[in-house]
């Protein structure tokens, strides 16, 4: 086995392990943690994929903005001030593992009989596969054709910041 091969198995135990910690926890705090291991790995195995937009947006997207705002939330919490750790109830595990584990056998068994090599557009995809990066087209066609819609997204996402710390402001004045 290759050293490449090791270090895939690597982030796929480390994202499987950090999964399941969430689900297993019950310290919201170190949950948010521990998703911050899952995003990691599912990026690192974007890369293997040769998908390496969706790795830097799995990273700036999940892990800069939505994992951020998890932590913040979750520091910020008034609960947090009056208790030592904040702790969520578990309800209904037995039907949550019964559902997850079916789920999951689902999922394999029909993985386990698709045929992926023979669907045309894996088979064109294949083909086309190159060694390139895909980051430099998509930020030539960024700065170029779709400059005016990148720019309209920026605004309205910096829009969104500012009513949701105004709004936040509003209520801890509360």
């Amino acid at each position: 086995m290759s050293f490449t091969a090791y270090i895939f198995y690597f982030f796929a135990f480390m994202t499987i392990v950090s999964a399941i910690f969430i689900l297993t926890t019950r310290n919201v705090l170190y949950a948010a943690f521990a998703l911050l291991g899952t995003f990691l790995g599912v990026s690192a195995l974007y890369v293997f994929a040769g998908a390496d937009f969706l790795a830097m947006a799995q990273i700036m997207i999940y892990i800069g903005g939505v994992l951020i705002l998890i932590l913040f939330g979750i520091m910020l919490t008034n609960r947090i001030a009056e208790h030592q750790y904040l702790v969520s109830s578990s309800r209904n595990s037995f039907f949550a593992v019964t559902g997850g584990v079916t789920l999951f056998g689902v999922l394999i068994i029909a993985i386990l009989k698709a045929n992926f090599t023979s669907l045309l557009w894996i088979q064109e995809a294949q083909k086309k596969a190159s060694v390139n990066s895909t980051m430099e087209k998509i930020g030539e066609n960024l700065m170029t054709d779709f400059v005016f819609p990148f720019e309209v997204a920026a605004v309205i996402l910096m829009a969104a910041l500012m009513g949701a710390a105004f709004i936040a402001s509003q209520v801890v004045k509360k």
